[in-house]
């Protein structure tokens, strides 16, 4: 019998916190971030904004204004599941994968089954997350190499991998979407690039507030709000409703259980006796520092095993050595992320699909294991022929 996942977390909190024997000390204050701490109070917020936004464009049919656009400018399915969300996905919010999920359900069809259309739809939301350093643990990361690596020299090295991850996608779920709509469009592309523009404009203008001037996402998300509401010629009696509709009581418990349960694991300690036992082990230094990212990351979150093991690493690979190190263990995190149960953008994605958090993640595996496959030939052929 499904349960639903915030039990879910509730039980496997409580879990952990019998385990370890966690004393109250560190048991308060976990659940205490968890529940009222700034990142859980940004991510509630700009879920609701985000949902707002959603309910105003969907009564607007911008989402199928945006689709219909797609498929005039390419006509190719495969385009729609894997180009738009990635656009998309430039918004580094984590509900904006709820705006993702009606576009690619029209475009792959009957082609996937529905945890594997939830699996793509999550993977390629989140490729831009990869490199962008708009988001807060990329740039938390490259400032703990103390200007070995500036932000443009990592999104340079990191393109390839943005490669390796299309490849990947193509290659398990892509490939199975058929290209052709079936459908004739005849205008001229100038009619369909405004009408992409049209129809997903809070979305670009939202981004562009984010990556020029800085701006809270839950704040410019609000901003976007508003202008839609006078654009778009809404009344007041009919955003009234959305002020309702918007609070998705399910999806922000499920959000509170899961940042309670990586609070607590993070409190721990785990994480930080990952170097000392994994050094031990009688492999390479690249793999045994792959694997301190990727448990680190699946135990503790990214951000957790960056500010832990990143001043490590520039002393263990020193020099030249470093910057094709970095690049894989930071491309290893987020493929790892891409599987985590603690990522709160899995989390919504299954609640959206309705499936359980298990399926998606099921389904989610092979993308991983073709991705990271990609990005170790890659760092081969740095160290072999660049560095």
């Amino acid at each position: 019998m499904k349960k639903p996942l915030n039990l879910v977390m509730s039980i496997a909190s409580v879990v952990v916190v019998v385990l370890y024997a966690m004393p109250s000390d560190l048991v308060l204050p976990a659940l205490k971030s968890g529940l009222i701490g700034s990142n859980t109070i940004n991510a509630l917020l700009v879920l609701y904004c985000i949902t707002y936004l959603q309910r105003m464009m969907e009564s607007r049919k911008q989402l199928a204004g945006c689709e219909e656009a797609m498929n005039g400018l390419f006509n190719n399915r495969r385009i729609n599941a894997s180009v738009v969300p990635f656009m998309l996905g430039c918004l580094p919010a984590a509900s904006t994968v709820l705006i993702c999920g009606p576009i690619v359900r029209s475009a792959v069809g009957d082609s996937l089954t529905t945890p594997e259309t939830a699996a793509a739809t999550s993977y390629f939301r989140h490729i831009s997350e990869a490199f962008m350093p708009t988001y807060n643990t990329i740039l938390i990361a490259i400032t703990l190499t103390n200007g070995l690596v500036t932000p443009s020299s990592f999104v340079l090295g990191m393109l390839p991998v943005v490669v390796c991850l299309f490849i990947s996608g193509y290659v398990i779920y892509l490939r199975r979407i058929p290209k052709e709509t079936g459908l004739v469009y005849d205008e001229p592309k100038s009619v369909y690039w405004k009408l992409l523009v049209k129809s997903i404009w809070p979305i670009f203008l939202s981004i562009a507030m984010v990556l020029t001037l800085n701006t809270p996402v839950w704040g410019a998300v609000l901003v976007c709000i508003v202008l839609e509401f006078f654009v778009q010629k809404f009344s007041v009696s009919e955003v009234v409703p959305f002020f309702r509709t918007a609070f998705e009581s399910k999806l922000m418990l499920n959000t509170l259980a899961v940042m309670v349960f990586g609070n607590l694991l993070r409190s721990t300690g785990v994480v930080d006796l990952l170097p000392v036992y994994l050094s031990k082990l009688p492999i390479p230094n690249f793999l045994v520092w792959s694997l301190i990212f990727a448990i680190g990351t699946l135990v503790g979150g990214s951000l957790t095993i960056f500010v832990l093991a990143i001043p490590m690493l520039m002393t263990v690979f020193p020099g030249p050595e470093f910057y094709p190190m970095f690049l894989l263990v930071m491309s290893v995190s987020y493929i790892v992320m891409q599987i985590n149960p603690t990522h709160i953008c899995l989390t919504l994605c299954a609640e959206d699909f309705k499936i359980p958090l298990g399926s998606l993640i099921v389904k989610a595996v092979p993308l991983v294991i073709v991705a990271t496959a990609l990005c170790f030939g890659y760092y081969f052929i740095l160290t072999a022929f660049v560095f």
